[in-house]
């Protein structure tokens, strides 16, 4: 019934297969990708006729993360599937990245990527084989795409690198990195790491390349096969609207002097963002004003031109600011081209949270606020990985409208927000104490009070700051930085510390994370071909010395974590008991630890391995919590002396309770014969004790069938002993 074709490549040892022709036919390409148990749907769309009106091109990417994948059934009351999960937003912007600077400019026809996990293994990640994918149906649809992309993750165990490393290897690896790119050329990276060397990062990149454009390759043979069967379709010929030459030589000559004049007058006075963006509105309008002046009838004839002009303006503009670049070595601002913005931090700012930092950078200004809570915090994750259910620490990130001075409705976040939330978060892992000595849930959340560049890496500088006012043990403070590079022919210029206009006109947007021993995490975008080893070697130089830099200056501010948490953090107290002895604390349904939390108000979480931590920010509280779980694990030691309390009189002799019961519980209890009453001999019981009567024992440990034995003797031998 279906003619298909399937074809597989090897890396590092893993098999990746490409099949096309039996699943979602009516997309204008479609492939299944499968690497071991991992099997994902990439579909690629495109609208028929380009949306009109649009000023930058519509592509759509989707992960769609199928619970029935893994054998799970969503969590909820509505057991289907909502919108993408953290994991699946951040596959989908790694995908984005990675195509979108391959489409033509001007294209402006819907392009919709989706990516289905149809099955899941844990091992084969569904992130990179949804790249391929992607890039495959892309590849055989008729879009205009200028592909094939490859990708692939690489590991580092000790010295050896490791290709699309399984979940424990990724477990020993101290970095994470993902690669995307062309046969020519890398296009995106995507990286944590264990304060891993610069030198190490670029090798990895490099490596990683190397397997890439065997990927493309594989493709690239992939749709030739493909076309022959009639499974792929003909490119269609896409040529963006020619803007009248006559018309843009004719604009060109009228704008330059403007342009450059309002660039200079910008340069020189150091001008703002806001004001710089209402110099070059109030040129463009006043330039538009002036030029169609006496040719009214050129809009009446052609209104075309109206939007040529715009879009001359902006390209001019670009132009007039990147040779800025190259001739007088000096930006939009007046930096140097190495130079990074004025910085001031400041910590402390919010008396009740647990701990707070400030960093501006430029107008690029960031507030992040720590949060320390109990394991009771942990953040339950409902995904497709089945190992790792719970997650200890989170950064979240905030881009409100106001920051840039424009209005809009505020919702729930982004993709951009997690992606930089993510990129943040990855930054700061490395430098975490374990969990071990510090047994807190950790979450920081950065507003973005003003950007104008790199929002990202100030949440990084201002939540290490906020997290070591905290008095959170970090290894070393970590600082962020972002990097931009322009690309005229052979001719480079790197840029530190890019603003967001650089952002826009450059050709390469490249943030790093790191401490002075290392990179903790990387986010490039390369736009242009032609970045080689030497462009990258520069690139991770010069961003090593903005980010020490800006480390200088956060660590005249704060260098070392406080001495101690903030009063209105819960204290975390640490206590071992024999695992045999939880269900004790717990009780029957809970009963014992919710009238331990409803006693004294402390949250306690407890461990399979016995470790119990109680968390209180009244002290006295977590001390009387602390005393109940003792009592109620408590064993009674042998050769130790109790004061305790008779409950109950034999002839044989008294039982008495040296550790009293909690809530209903029974205490520890013991038989103290009739004959270790006394030193002297005992007619009766009740000559010595009687019930109530406070009394002190020595414990002779336990018999053969486990029961307590107690002397009073003992004891009082003991204790005369000791006076003399």
């Amino acid at each position: 019934m279906f003619t298909t074709l399937k074809k597989s490549i090897e890396i590092s040892g893993k098999e990746i297969s490409i099949e096309t022709g039996k699943m979602a036919l009516q997309a204008n390409g479609s492939v299944v990708a499968r690497s071991g148990d991992t099997v994902v749907l990439s579909t690629a769309t495109m609208a028929k006729e380009p949306r009109q009106g649009m000023d930058f091109f519509p592509l759509t990417v989707d992960f769609e993360e199928k619970m029935y994948s893994a054998g799970k059934i969503p969590g909820g009351f509505i057991k289907r599937e909502g919108r993408p999960g953290e994991k699946g937003i951040l596959a989908c912007r790694l995908t984005d990245r990675s195509i979108r600077p391959l489409f033509p400019k001007g294209f402006k026809n819907d392009i919709q990527v989706v990516n289905t996990i149809l099955s899941n293994d844990e091992d084969y990640e569904a992130d990179i084989i949804g790249m391929i994918g992607s890039s495959a149906a892309l590849h055989l649809s008729d879009a205009p795409f200028a592909g094939p992309i490859g990708a692939v993750r690489v590991g580092l165990i000790g010295d050896e690198f490791i290709f699309n490393p399984t979940q424990e290897e990724q477990k020993q690896s101290r970095l994470n990195l993902i690669v995307a790119g062309t046969f020519d050329a890398v296009m995106m990276v995507e990286a944590g790491a264990d304060m891993v060397p610069e030198d190490q990062v670029l090798e990895a990149i490099l490596a990683a390349h190397e397997e890439i454009k065997r990927i493309c390759r594989f493709l690239e043979d992939f749709r030739e096969e493909a076309l022959a069967m009639g499974l792929a379709k003909p490119k269609i010929e896409f040529q963006a609207p020619e803007i009248d030459p006559v018309f843009a030589s004719q604009v060109e000559t009228f704008l330059r002097p403007r342009i450059q004049c309002v660039i200079h007058k910008a340069r020189d006075e150091r001008t703002a963002k806001l004001k710089r963006d209402d110099l070059f509105s109030a040129c463009k309008r006043e330039a538009r004003e002036d030029f169609f002046d006496d040719k009214k009838h050129i809009l009446e004839e052609r209104p075309e031109t109206s939007g040529w002009f715009s879009e001359l303006f902006g390209s001019l503009m670009k132009k007039e600011i990147r040779n800025m670049m190259f001739t007088d070595k000096v930006r939009i601002d007046g930096r140097r081209l190495d130079e990074v913005r004025p910085i001031h931090c400041e910590v402390g700012l919010l008396p009740r949270v647990h701990g707070s930092g400030l960093f501006t950078r430029g107008e690029t200004q960031i507030l992040s606020s720590v949060t320390l809570g109990p394991g009771s915090d942990e953040q339950m994750i409902d995904g497709l990985n089945t190992k790792e259910m719970t997650k200890r620490f989170m950064h979240h990130y905030n881009f409100p409208p106001f920051s840039v001075g424009e209005t809009r409705p505020m919702r729930g976040p982004g993709r951009r927000e997690i992606g930089h939330g993510n990129l943040a978060e990855r930054a700061l892992v490395p430098v975490l104490p374990p969990d071990s000595e510090f047994p807190y849930v950790i979450r920081i959340v950065s507003e973005a009070l003003g950007s104008n560049g790199s929002t990202s890496m100030g949440s990084v500088c201002g939540s290490s700051m906020a997290l070591m006012q905290a008095g959170v043990p970090l290894k070393s403070s970590v600082s962020g930085i972002a990097m931009g590079l322009v690309k005229e022919g052979d001719d480079i210029v790197i840029l530190t510390d890019i603003q967001g206009m650089e952002d826009a006109l450059g050709d390469m947007d490249f943030k790093l994370t790191g401490t002075r021993e290392g990179v903790t995490a990387i986010q490039m975008d390369i736009k242009c071909d032609g970045i080689n080893r030497q462009v990258l070697i520069e690139a991770l130089e010069a961003a090593r010395k903005g980010r020490l830099h800006i480390m200088d200056k956060m660590e005249e501010v704060i260098s070392k974590p406080a001495e101690e948490l903030s009063k209105y953090a819960p204290k975390i107290t640490t206590i071992w008991i024999d695992p045999d002895k939880i269900r004790d604390i717990i009780g029957p349904g809970g009963k014992i630890i919710k009238k331990i939390v409803e006693e004294t108000g402390v949250d306690i979480d407890i461990e399979d391995d016995g470790r119990v931590d109680i968390a209180a920010v009244d002290q006295e509280a977590g001390q009387r919590a602390i005393d109940i779980v003792n009592q109620i694990t408590a064993k009674v030691e042998a050769g130790k002396i109790y004061h305790g309390k008779v409950i109950k009189v034999m002839d044989f002799g008294a039982f008495v309770e040296v550790i009293p019961g909690v809530f209903g519980n029974s205490g520890k209890e013991g038989l103290v014969h009739i004959s270790q009453l006394d030193t002297s001999r005992v007619a009766k019981v009740e000559d010595v004790c009687k019930e109530g009567d406070d009394i002190t024992v020595k414990s002779l440990g336990y018999d053969n069938q486990g029961r307590l034995k107690l002397s009073r003797k003992e004891a009082i031998l003991e204790l005369e002993n000791k006076k003399k």
